[in-house]
């Protein structure tokens, strides 16, 4: 089935920041439409970096002091890692920021990009992955667990098997926003997998 992400609750939602982290970073949510189905575009990142090795991701990095604003800092990491021109990014919206265990502010941005080859950083990007929305939004590709982390308590993660690939993590928390604004996905309350 094709399926369309509905992006007006995107562009107007109003995020909300974090400000007690160490470090501020960005990522980009690239939507990519292909073949009349929107599809995401991840990062599968390289395997011998020194945090998340090998994990999903959406292109996106650490804050730099040249950059001017947070959005410059997921432009520019979307431009090192995957050859994205600014000028290419229709920015839609902005979501939540969320922690990470590496105490890192990730603000999010989703954005319409070209379907066209990008050219992968092979120093920090194995892969580029291209998702379809019908694979992330099939029930059967998602389940999630219940952690206890010893700062921030119980702890929801998120996963979703499409093609091989396993989306989950920080960009686990991220995809779930975005689908749950965007379409009619809801994460569930029943917990398929617990782990304490």
């Amino acid at each position: 089935m094709t399926r369309r992400l509905t992006l007006g609750p995107v562009a107007s939602y109003e995020p909300t920041g974090i400000t007690d982290q160490e470090y501020d970073a960005a990522v980009l949510a690239p939507i990519v439409d292909r073949d009349g189905e929107d599809h995401l575009l991840f990062t599968r990142r390289a395997d011998d970096l020194g945090e998340h090795p090998g994990q999903m991701s959406f292109p996106g990095g650490g804050a730099e002091p040249k950059d001017g604003t947070i959005l410059d800092t997921a432009l520019r990491e979307a431009n090192e890692e995957i050859g994205l021109e600014r000028s290419e990014a229709e920015v839609v919206g902005q979501l939540d920021d969320i922690r990470t265990v590496t105490e890192y502010a990730v603000t999010p941005f989703v954005a319409h990009v070209p379907d066209r080859e990008y050219v992968r950083e092979e120093s920090e990007v194995a892969e580029i992955v291209v998702l379809p929305l019908s694979g992330l939004l099939d029930r059967s590709n998602y389940e999630y667990e219940r952690r206890s982390h010893p700062y921030y308590g119980e702890i929801v993660i998120h996963y979703f098997h499409v093609n091989g690939y396993t989306v989950w993590g920080a960009t686990g928390r991220i995809l779930v926003q975005l689908l749950e604004l965007a379409t009619d996905f809801e994460a569930p309350e029943k917990v398929d997998r617990s782990e304490f």
